[in-house]
């Protein structure tokens, strides 16, 4: 029997219900078809010059369909049949799916039927609905013997359709056939592996067993397409391990792999998302490939091109699985980048583009790793990259609390391109942020000094915040040179100061005693326009308390309510602090009893710091009393004040029974200052008393 090959079509086709098949010719494009038809395809004319023509003859049949879409208003009408109408029959080659069939047995099968047409769509719309191969004998028992190709192509136009049972029926009904007639061959291999496709393709699975057991009663053995659909037959019903065991199996019965067994197998480890064995197949098929152990008698396939689509394709495949391992809960930072090196082992070529969409899968903080090692191979193999990708790299180092990293970055940008634009600026600022933040938390100016020299070097300019988080770095460290420096740099840069800013610096001048300098900064506030909030008001009043001015502090109290700020116990306490570290116990115990006409409740470190001015002052029964009084409120009094009191009266000689005291309260899990500096911080960063917490981790990089 003279096999036939596939000759695939150059459009989309499909079988309409209602629309008869269209006979004719209509003139092609490509030269090659004109002189493959010299050699003796018959034609026939048409009038529908819409139509698609594919010319065919088998032995001596003449097969000659013709079809086209046709449009219909409602569009639903339209059923796809696969292969059938997708793919003709040309005579001229061996397909190696026939296992050498026998070409005068199968002309003398076809040959009542020579000169007939035969219409294999129609053949196929009229199988659509069977179920048994009675029902295919119905339709077909007429038709004589029609050449296996024809079957064959039904069959799959069958799985495309989703319509096995038909398919089934069909290969049933030639067995019957082949029992019937002695002259009839009954299905061979390439019936067998059609249907198998159909299954494949319709994705039903029930008669795959049946099918391979009918092929070995009839003694026929499978051949590497056989191996390649029932490997994508396990991969579709995900069983990878059973594929790859196929593969093997390819090899241990004399068959030599196809490259759709090598692509089969490939995907089987891309399933499993295993790219080391991915990459271990692929390392030994190249060095069979390249040993000549591959394709050495093979002259139908070009293994050389076939060899640079698998690497391709097993490029493909590693990221695929790196971005999957990327996706995933748990942290797979290390087995990408030890992929990553044994590709590069391997001599795998890899570009930007993949190591772009690479970077993008990068969202979490402990796949810093993976997007700087992949940003590093980027710029050291390609002279471009995508600015969103040099973004998204700076956000994730910046997530991973990685700054310098990042800073790195933006450099690079300067340096190298692409130019950055107002997300780079934005991004790199927000890191800035986050380290002054650091500083001013803990007091760490010189580092916030160095931060803001480093933001200008690149060309970033400082905003208000940033200036702010310095001065009040410098406040906390009591560095009021420092604090007067960094307020004078922040007005030279064009940067107008904000209450904030005037907060910090009086409260660094105030912690130096440089009160003149603190006067003239509060005249510069009022004078600027600015409105003075709580933490201003209370560090002048702290300072003029502390200079013995009570009369200016007074003034002071009462303008806080008419410029609508609230007097809060920060602001007491202040004036309190003040007296007690300037010996003014009298003015101290005043300004306490002062709180109660403005109903002000005290806290404890209120009773605190009038107990050390009392103290301080010589007055230890009065500093006894104090303490008995706040403990009566139910506050919870310092180790450090109880220690105070009993220090005074043994001293003091005072006639105190200080186990009214009670027991000596526990110190603290951690060391606070007692003093009105930890009331202060809660209202030195923003106006409405917004605090910011940061986080240890902060911390420790600062430190670090």
């Amino acid at each position: 029997m003279q096999a036939l090959s596939v000759w695939p079509s150059n459009t989309d086709s499909f079988l309409s219900l209602e629309s008869a098949p269209h006979f004719g010719r209509r003139k092609s494009r490509n030269p090659s078809f004109y002189r493959g038809c010299r050699t003796g395809f018959n034609f026939r004319e048409t009038s529908d010059d819409l139509g698609y023509g594919f010319p065919c003859r088998c032995s001596g049949l003449d097969l000659h369909v013709l079809w086209r879409r046709k449009k219909h208003s409602y569009g639903s009408s339209v059923v796809p049949l696969a292969l059938a109408f997708e793919e003709q029959v040309v005579v001229g080659k061996t397909d190696s799916n026939s296992d050498g069939e026998n070409k005068p047995e199968d002309e003398k099968s076809s040959g009542d039927n020579k000169g007939k047409r035969v219409n294999t769509r129609e053949l196929a719309w009229s199988l659509r609905a069977a179920k048994t191969a009675e029902d295919v004998e119905m339709v077909l028992g007429d038709k004589g013997d029609l050449p296996l190709q024809v079957y064959s192509s039904m069959i799959r136009g069958f799985g495309k359709d989703k319509r096995v049972n038909s398919a089934i029926a069909l290969v049933e009904w030639l067995k019957l056939k082949k029992q019937a007639s002695k002259s009839f061959h009954g299905p061979n291999l390439f019936i067998y592996n059609s249907v198998l496709g159909a299954m494949k393709q319709a994705e039903e699975f029930n008669h795959v067993e049946k099918i391979m057991t009918d092929m070995t009663l009839e003694g026929i053995s499978p051949n590497v397409v056989t191996y390649n659909t029932l490997m994508g037959i396990h991969l579709a019903q995900g069983h990878e391990m059973k594929a790859l065991d196929l593969f093997k199996e390819i090899q241990t019965k004399g068959l030599s792999p196809s490259p759709a067994s090598y692509s089969t197998a490939l995907l089987a480890y891309r399933r499993m998302e295993d790219g080391f064995g991915a990459l271990d197949f692929f390392v030994e098929f190249r060095n069979k490939f390249q040993n000549g152990g591959i394709g050495k008698n093979d002259k139908n396939i070009d293994w050389d091109l076939e060899a640079v689509k698998l690497e391709d394709f097993v490029v493909r495949i590693s990221y695929q699985i790196m971005r999957r391992w990327l996706v995933q809960s748990k942290n797979s930072s290390s087995n990408v980048l030890r992929l990553l090196t044994v590709m590069d082992q391997v001599g795998l070529k890899t570009g930007r583009s993949e190591h772009e969409k690479l970077i993008w899968a990068c969202t979490r903080e402990d796949h810093y790793t993976v997007a700087k090692e992949l940003y590093k191979r980027i710029r050291d193999r390609d002279s471009e990259i995508s600015l969103s990708v040099c973004n998204h790299v700076i956000w994730l180092l910046g997530k991973a609390k990685k700054w310098w990293a990042a800073l790195e970055i933006y450099e690079d940008l300067l340096d190298k391109g692409p130019k950055p634009n107002n997300m780079s600026y934005e991004l790199i600022v927000s890191h800035f942020n986050f380290l002054l933040t650091a500083a001013r938390k803990k007091g760490i100016w010189r580092w916030g000094i160095g931060l803001l020299n480093k933001m200008q070097e690149k060309g970033l300019k400082p905003g208000s915040k940033e200036w702010n988080s310095v001065l009040i770095a410098c406040s906390k460290a009591s560095e009021p040179s420092a604090a007067i420096q960094i307020f004078t740099r922040m007005i030279e840069n064009g940067e107008k100061p904000t209450i904030i800013s005037y907060g910090a610096l009086l409260s660094a001048l105030e912690k130096g005693k440089l009160y003149d300098e603190a006067v003239r900064v509060w005249k510069h506030l009022i004078k600027m326009g600015v409105e003075p909030n709580c933490y201003a008001y209370t560090i002048m009043a702290s300072i003029y308390a502390a200079q013995g001015k009570f009369n200016i502090v007074e003034s002071i109290i009462r303008e806080m309510p008419v410029s609508g700020v609230e007097l809060t116990v920060v602001t007491f306490n202040a004036i309190i602090s003040a007296c007690a570290r300037n010996n003014y116990s009298g003015p101290a115990y005043e300004w306490f009893q002062r709180m109660e006409v403005e109903n002000i409740e005290p806290n404890e470190v209120s009773y605190e710091m009038l107990i050390q001015a009392l103290v301080k002052d010589g007055k230890p029964k009065v500093a006894f009393d104090m303490y008995l009084r706040g403990r009566g409120k139910g506050l919870s009094l310092s180790a450090k004040a109880y220690d105070t009191v009993v220090e005074a009266a043994v001293e003091g000689g005072a006639s105190i029974d200080l186990r009214l005291l009670g027991p000596r309260p526990p110190p603290p899990e951690s060391k606070k200052r007692v003093e009105i500096r930890r009331d202060l911080a809660d209202l030195s960063d923003v106006p409405d008393g917004t605090s910011f917490d940061i986080n240890q981790e902060y911390v420790d990089i600062v430190n670090d």
